[in-house]
């Protein structure tokens, strides 16, 4: 049974297909990519059906990611079938876990950065509606903390076996 994680951003074409194409590496590097899926999406519909921004390609691609990306909308009814709903700032960590249908659910949303080493702020900014620097800087966040998240989803796999 594959462990399902899904990373969640606002309009789906900057943060979460970013945070999505580096976990996934992160996957395949570590040898898991046959029992982790990874997915993305937005809180809000202003994207579907488009391509990830274009900066965000140029910086994942510039770094040795690939990118194969087509935004949606995160429904409801995925927290069923998902482990763990990664958002990337507070605004969209509460608007997930008030969607949740239960508290289970709800305890499935955590924030990116908690995984981060560093600590402090939890917020990976939008890179939007600023300049290249942004995304390079939204790109750096998301490698750092997709290093302790992949430790964490190995100890909880760990944990559904034993």
């Amino acid at each position: 049974m594959s462990y399902r994680v899904c990373f969640v951003c606002t309009g789906n074409i900057c943060r979460s297909p970013m945070a999505e194409a580096v976990f996934r590496a992160r996957v395949a590097e570590a040898g898991l990519a046959d029992l982790v899926e990874v997915d993305s999406a937005g809180t809000g519909d202003w994207h579907v059906g488009e391509g990830a921004d274009p900066r965000t390609v140029s910086v994942l691609e510039e770094n040795g990611y690939t990118v194969a990306h087509t935004a949606r909308m995160f429904e409801q009814s995925w927290f069923s079938r998902l482990d763990l709903v990664i958002a990337l700032d507070a605004g969209h960590v509460t608007a997930l876990r008030r969607l949740a249908p239960t508290d289970e659910d709800a305890q499935k949303v955590r924030p990116l950065r908690a995984y981060a080493p560093a600590g402090g702020d939890l917020d990976v900014p939008d890179p939007y509606y600023g300049g290249r620097d942004g995304f390079e800087e939204c790109l750096r966040m998301v490698e750092e903390a997709s290093v302790g998240l992949l430790a964490a989803v190995r100890a909880d796999m760990e944990g559904r076996v034993a």
